[in-house]
């Protein structure tokens, strides 16, 4: 958690929240997904910056990412004591835009189970941030990676029924006490905690964001049963007509 998400506002939309200097012109985006090129917001030479990275947080102690288990999510509770994050914990704090994140309830075990999946947005479906560490790599050759992971905690009420854990979300009013390496690290360490209950809301959808090749807004439709069960009898194959039986007469020709 999170796994994926969404940013489908217009750019100029995104950049009057976050207030950051370039103008990127990016298309929505339904159903991001891990090792993907993502927008990040961080601080740069005292002003605010936008800037590419790719999520999956990569150490820079590590020596070849095949052999490092890839890192989507970072536990804030242990995030200040790893050696894997600490580091980035104090001096490289970023935030991630997004305007909806995924989740998924499994229910029953075994192959029975049934998964469900989630949407999670804002009411007004505005923008919000999620804390977020970057770092960068050095790879042997000298090339560079820069690479994000978002921050997460104990699930908020909303989130409780289906999952454990939430996303941390940083308000505007404290984008800067986030950002401002020079901040007190434990004053940053604070504004780790559950979003709101009231912050979002919670849409069943249906399961076609399961696949990242797919990346429209008819992901964010909320499921639908009828549609489902219809879709289903559409795919079934059509039913086959018994052959009449010939009667005693008939087998003779």
């Amino acid at each position: 958690m999170c796994g994926r998400y969404a940013i489908t506002l217009p750019p100029e939309a995104m950049r009057k929240v976050f207030a950051y200097r370039e103008q990127p012109n990016f298309p929505p985006r339904y159903n991001i997904a891990p090792t993907q090129p993502v927008p990040v917001v961080r601080l740069h030479e005292g002003a605010r910056q936008f800037i590419l990275m790719r999520w999956g947080f990569i150490p820079g102690w590590v020596k070849d990412p095949k052999d490092f288990p890839l890192v989507v999510n970072i536990r804030s509770e242990s995030a200040a004591t790893k050696p894997s994050f600490r580091a980035a914990l104090t001096r490289r704090r970023c935030l991630m835009p997004a305007d909806a994140f995924y989740e998924w309830h499994r229910l029953g075990k075994g192959r029975q189970a049934e998964s469900r999946a989630y949407l999670f947005r804002r009411p007004d479906q505005a923008p919000f941030a999620l804390a977020a560490l970057w770092e960068t790599w050095h790879s042997p050759d000298g090339s560079e990676i820069d690479t994000v992971a978002p921050l997460t905690g104990t699930a908020n009420g909303l989130m409780a029924a289906i999952h454990d854990r939430c996303p941390v979300i940083i308000a505007p009013r404290d984008f800067d006490d986030w950002l401002d390496p020079v901040a007190d690290a434990r004053a940053a360490e604070s504004l780790l905690r559950p979003p709101p209950d009231d912050l979002l809301e919670m849409v069943r959808i249906g399961n076609a964001v399961n696949k990242v090749a797919n990346d429209g807004p008819e992901l964010q439709e909320p499921f639908d049963a009828t549609r489902v069960e219809a879709a289903k009898e559409a795919s079934k194959p059509p039913a086959r007509t018994p052959r009449p039986k010939d009667d005693a007469q008939g087998s003779l020709f």
